[in-house]
């Protein structure tokens, strides 16, 4: 039996992952919303916070996640995931997961707590994902300390921040792919074949919109920030920005 979650922050494109292995025979929780996230999410959201009450906040835009990575992981937490994933967990298919951004702020504890499931990271242009609110746009809402800003836009790119070096801080669990979410949508075909590989299933193939990538170069907004660059340049984003903080 095989088990699967999809990690990356709200509107990095995860729907159309979850989307894909629902088409696909996998079975992702009941009930889903329209961008496939399993339902209801309250458990998984103060499992998320118990997570933020050990992150140290360093510097301006740094954080210390020393003590997460080495602690035992709270009872509490543990059961709260467990409670979220309850028709994940009694469910007998032979490939089952879930999606939920929020899973990404509990990052390391999840790959604590099931260190033998396929994580899939999915990666999208932070320009793009910071275009549209998400429920983690503001941090505190989930615990997590950073410098106070009535600039929304800037709110949601500390927000991809800290997500994204949160994932790197961390060490990577035994079944680990990284996708692009361009690369699903410009190259469905090669990037399916790479994730069949991976999960050792055929997968369907899903509607995609090709007016999804690089919809920050038509934005009026800010939507580049200077801690954005390294991210930018590991993934292969170009590096031109219309609009600069």
């Amino acid at each position: 039996m095989a088990m699967i979650t999809v990690i990356g922050r709200g509107h990095s494109g995860t729907r159309a992952m979850s989307h894909t292995l629902s088409a696909s025979g996998v079975f992702m929780g009941a009930p889903l919303n329209a961008s496939g996230d399993l339902l209801p999410p309250e458990a998984m959201y103060d499992a998320c916070r118990i997570f933020a009450r050990y992150v140290e906040r360093e510097g301006e835009l740094e954080w210390n996640w020393n003590a997460v990575q080495q602690m035992d992981i709270p009872s509490e937490f543990t059961q709260l995931v467990q409670s979220y994933l309850i028709s994940v967990r009694q469910d007998k298919s032979a490939h089952k997961g879930w999606k939920i951004p929020e899973t990404t702020l509990a990052f390391p504890w999840i790959a604590r707590l099931f260190p033998d499931i396929k994580y899939i990271f999915w990666i999208r242009d932070p320009r793009d994902s910071i275009i549209g609110s998400h429920l983690t746009d503001d941090l505190r809402d989930f615990g997590v300390e950073y410098p106070p800003t009535a600039d929304e836009r800037l709110r949601r790119a500390i927000s991809w921040k800290y997500q994204y070096d949160l994932v790197k801080a961390t060490p990577k669990p035994k079944y680990w792919i990284e996708v692009r979410f361009e690369d699903f949508v410009l190259r469905q075909v090669q990037t399916l074949a790479r994730l069949e590989d991976f999960l050792g299933i055929k997968l369907a193939r899903i509607p995609v919109n090709r007016e999804a990538v690089g919809r920050w170069k038509s934005d009026e907004g800010i939507n580049y920030f200077d801690f954005f660059a390294p991210a930018m340049a590991v993934y292969g984003y170009e590096r031109r920005e219309p609009h600069h903080a």
